[in-house]
């Protein structure tokens, strides 16, 4: 009578590159050295029911299958981007302001002094000149009103050349002077920082900031995969599943109905373990 026992195997980091191969190789002559641990239990069944099981052995019995990957979309999150700092020079602007003001100062001036007698000398002999030449104009009362005229002239005109007459005393004096003069004052202000970066990729850059960044710079989000849908079919059927990582082939091993990513506990009967 057959017995019928179970061993159970572990697949523990089976990767689903792993599993293709062992499946690949169950359609070619098995070789002996291509064989599979088993489990204490199943070693501990005697050199008669545990062997030397081969993996090809073990996935044949489980029903080993695939299913065919038809999509493979990475899944992305938003993610920050930094660069790190490796120098900052400041931004100085300068501005220059005119202020107007006024100045004064005590200055010595000196003038001439007429002559004592200048002034009536002067102004008579310029009135008599003045007269005679207005007597020249005219004729009747035209003529008297142009001698009045002539007389008022010259007297005045005789006066001022005997005020400035060399023969007059030379006096000094204080005199103050003012005038307006505009002072220009200079002031220098941080308007910003010049900024040199290095990015994750070892690119640099330079950019202006308002004010003096830290020890990195954000730069923005930037897409970071975070795993991959992946769309199969598998018995005619189609569906998807999320897996960490991109799958290395365009199959995914199927054991019992189910898919298997990364690990498997597959039952197997006693008697399809080879001797």
């Amino acid at each position: 009578m057959k017995q019928a026992s179970t061993v159970l195997i572990a697949a523990g980091a089976l990767l689903v590159g792993g599993i293709a191969t062992a499946a690949f190789m169950n359609g070619r002559e098995r070789q002996p050295e291509a064989t599979a641990p088993l489990s204490a239990e199943a070693a501990q069944a005697g050199p008669d029911t545990a062997g030397d099981a081969s993996v090809d052995d073990v996935l044949e019995t489980a029903g080993l299958q695939y299913a065919d990957v038809l999509k493979v979309e990475p899944v992305t999150e938003k993610e920050k981007v930094y660069a790190t700092v490796i120098g900052t020079e400041p931004v100085r602007e300068t501005t220059q302001t005119s202020v107007p003001h006024e100045v004064c100062e005590d200055v010595v001036v000196q003038e001439r002094l007429p002559e004592k007698d200048g002034n009536v000398g002067g102004t008579v002999a310029g009135a008599v000149i003045g007269g005679l030449l207005g007597n020249q104009v005219g004729g009747g009362s035209g003529k008297k009103a142009a001698t009045a005229a002539g007389a008022v002239a010259g007297g005045v005109i005789g006066n001022q050349v005997d005020k400035r007459h060399v023969g007059g005393k030379v006096v000094t004096r204080t005199e103050r002077q003012c005038h307006t003069e505009n002072a220009v004052s200079e002031s220098t202000r941080v308007t910003g920082y010049n900024v040199t970066y290095r990015n994750a990729d070892g690119t640099t850059g330079t950019m202006r900031m308002a004010s003096k960044p830290g020890t990195r710079v954000a730069m923005g989000n930037a897409d970071k995969v975070v795993g991959y849908q992946v769309t199969y079919r598998y018995n005619d059927q189609d569906g998807t599943l999320r897996l960490d990582e991109k799958p290395e082939s365009d199959r995914l091993p199927v054991v019992d109905g189910k898919i298997v990513t990364s690990t498997a506990v597959v039952e197997v009967p006693q008697a399809a373990i080879r001797q």
